[in-house]
């Protein structure tokens, strides 16, 4: 009996053993391959920090220049070099860089590179010059940004030849180019005063002869 009683706990320790060896096993195949997924799932959701950028060619105001895949003007600033920029901070709120690496679409001949941004970040460069947008912008074919001078330099449209183009002028005040009226003198001579040439009446004097004295006298009642 006692040999029956030992062979059954030997069975069952050995099956304890083989229990856990295959709980072990599973346990470890499910974290190799929670961790083998891992590095998937998370390339899977976060966006990519290098995706490229389409500049495109566009005529606005009858000069063709870089516009980004909206349609909006691309600028460049005239104390930036090759290799660097130096619009930081809130410049760069105003006049966002555009991310590298860019690639060109139909009509953009010049050549397209990258530099790396005081913050680690790539921008986009044409010819040699960082490229920007612009927020005055506020809808495509503007070109507001063009020769303005803020943040410590000039700012010029990106043209694709490269060459730098004058703003446009401001509209002129519109004046009237018909004369002031003249004022209204008349022609006419002033009348002339009206002197009379009629002679003065002369004075009137009577032709009769005085009564002659009474020859009887007496005072004249003839006694």
């Amino acid at each position: 009996m006692r040999r029956l009683w030992s062979a059954a706990g030997l069975a069952a320790m050995v099956l304890a053993v083989a229990a856990c060896a295959s709980s072990g096993s599973s346990s470890s195949s499910s974290s190799v391959a929670a961790q083998s997924s891992s590095p998937a799932a998370a390339a899977a959701s976060s966006p990519a920090s290098s995706a490229a950028t389409t500049v495109l060619s566009r005529t606005i105001g009858g000069t063709a220049v870089l516009t980004n895949s909206a349609g909006f003007t691309l600028y460049w600033f005239g104390p930036d070099t090759s290799t660097t920029s130096t619009c930081t901070g809130s410049c760069a709120t105003y006049w966002p860089p555009v991310t590298g690496p860019a690639t060109a679409g139909a009509g953009v001949t010049g050549t397209l590179g990258t530099i790396t941004r005081p913050d680690g970040t790539l921008q986009a460069t044409y010819d040699g010059h960082p490229l920007y947008a612009y927020t005055g912008d506020n809808a495509p074919g503007q070109a507001k940004g063009n020769g303005l001078n803020v943040s410590g330099g000039v700012w010029h449209e990106m043209t694709v030849s490269g060459s730098i183009v004058a703003p446009a002028p401001a509209a002129a005040p519109v004046h009237s180019s018909a004369p002031a009226a003249a004022p209204v003198h008349s022609s006419a001579p002033a009348a002339a005063p009206v002197h009379s040439t009629a002679p003065a009446p002369a004075p009137v004097h009577s032709t009769a002869p005085a009564p002659a004295p009474s020859p009887t006298g007496g005072g004249g009642y003839g006694y």
